[in-house]
């Protein structure tokens, strides 16, 4: 969590950035107008986001709108753009580190994601789940229409507001097949998808992980340590 400047879009004024604190806790990111300091000030922020259904990206300078260096935005389940600013290229880094981390801890939580869409006319559902991969099944009587690993997915494209059509290579016949679906929350489930292969890389990553056991292991043993202390 810290201070961090967003760029307001809205504004008459060219440039004009407003002091927002963002956290980052659990399943969520939090924008309040000024630090946390009870329980009950985690519920009054002023927007949250589930941290699988946005997505987050360090710009570069080619990138950047203005002067000010060491930007990231933020894309929202609803497609609403957010511009932040941060006074140093470490801070940066730090907040590039805790949304991947905060991204692959909670798809690791939640394991799969469930999306309600439309595909000729008929009510279906969308799992996208670590282990499978994407699975369609008809909503009314539950049959698997057609499900496909990661590693079969081989492009995709989006029309902008609900539709995405997913080219998969059939593991048989290694033909493309085009399956293409509607939704009514377009951008949460382009996110998702996101945050779900983002978490397949992290897993191939020696480093990432390395990290991971190394916060988890200091975590514990501070969590030990404090129980030895009270008791």
């Amino acid at each position: 969590m810290g201070w961090c400047e967003a760029r307001e879009q809205e504004s008459l004024q060219d440039r004009v950035y407003t002091p927002v604190f963002l956290a980052l806790r659990g399943s969520c990111l939090y924008r309040f107008p000024s630090p946390p300091v009870t329980t009950w000030d985690w519920t009054r922020a002023e927007k949250t986001f589930s941290i699988c259904e946005i997505m987050c990206k360090v710009l570069k300078d080619s990138d950047l709108l203005d002067r000010r260096k060491h930007c990231f935005t933020m894309q929202s389940e609803c497609g609403e753009d957010f511009y932040f600013s941060v006074e140093l290229e470490s801070d940066l880094a730090q907040w590039e580190r805790a949304f991947q981390t905060a991204t692959f801890l909670e798809v690791e939580r939640i394991q799969c994601k469930t999306y309600a869409c439309v595909l000729e006319s008929h009510l279906m559902g969308l799992t996208i789940d670590f282990s499978t991969g994407f699975i369609c099944y008809d909503a009314a009587t539950k049959a698997i229409l057609w499900r496909y690993k990661f590693s079969q997915l081989k492009g995709s494209s989006d029309d902008g507001k609900s539709k995405i059509k997913f080219l998969f290579q059939n593991s048989d016949t290694k033909q493309i097949e085009a399956k293409e679906l509607e939704f009514s929350n377009l951008f949460a489930v382009l996110h998702c998808i996101h945050s779900f292969f983002a978490a397949k890389v992290a897993c191939l990553d020696p480093l990432f992980l390395g990290n991971q056991a190394a916060a988890a292991a200091t975590a514990t043993s501070a969590s030990t340590s404090k129980a030895k202390h009270v008791a």
